[in-house]
């Protein structure tokens, strides 16, 4: 019985390497995948922006998160990265007052944290087989722009003492962050 058990743990084993490191000669399409999934996990968890919101008064610049420009595959994975983990951080913090769907968050949360180790692995795989890009500058750039940014969104709540209007409009300025994170998918495609 034992040992049927650790053949069947050991064919598991064997089989999940096999599929992550497929995951990584196609994760153009796992990412596109997921991020659809984000999103819908997005929308889904708080409904219709509510009106009494509308009145309330933004520092966000959208078109900061759209000004990005990389163009090797393994700057855009980085950027992706940053992204979903700034986004995994923002929506694991102070959530109390945003009256939102549980399940809908924890699913989100999910997604994101899949994301993260999906893209984590497959940068340390790039690095393990010594597949190295040149360092650029418009990766540390978009990087500052992204910091910067997420930045901005943190203190945007904290500002407003992470209300539920303020966490409303942060899910509408997320959304952005998914059509950033849709362009830099495409460039994976190759």
């Amino acid at each position: 019985m034992i040992s049927r058990t650790l053949l069947q743990f050991c064919l598991m084993l064997l089989f999940s390497s096999k599929i992550s490191c497929l995951d990584c000669n196609r994760i153009y399409v796992l990412q596109t995948r997921m991020n659809r999934e984000s999103l819908e996990h997005l929308e889904k968890m708080g409904g219709n922006f509510p009106f009494q919101c509308l009145n309330e008064k933004t520092v966000f610049q959208p078109r900061d998160i759209l000004k990005i420009r990389l163009s090797q595959q393994e700057n855009a994975k980085e950027a992706m990265l940053q992204i979903l983990q700034e986004l995994f951080h923002i929506f694991n913090n102070n959530l109390t007052q945003a009256a939102w769907n549980e399940t809908s968050i924890k699913e989100f949360q999910n997604g994101l944290h899949q994301q993260i180790e999906n893209l984590e692995t497959c940068l340390s795989a790039e690095m393990e087989k010594e597949i190295s890009y040149p360092g650029n500058e418009n990766l540390l750039l978009t990087s500052l722009r992204l910091k910067r940014y997420f930045q901005t969104i943190n203190d945007f709540l904290k500002e407003k003492q992470y209300s539920q209007c303020a966490w409303e409009i942060i899910r509408a300025e997320i959304s952005r962050c998914f059509l950033m994170l849709n362009i830099l998918t495409k460039r994976l495609q190759n």
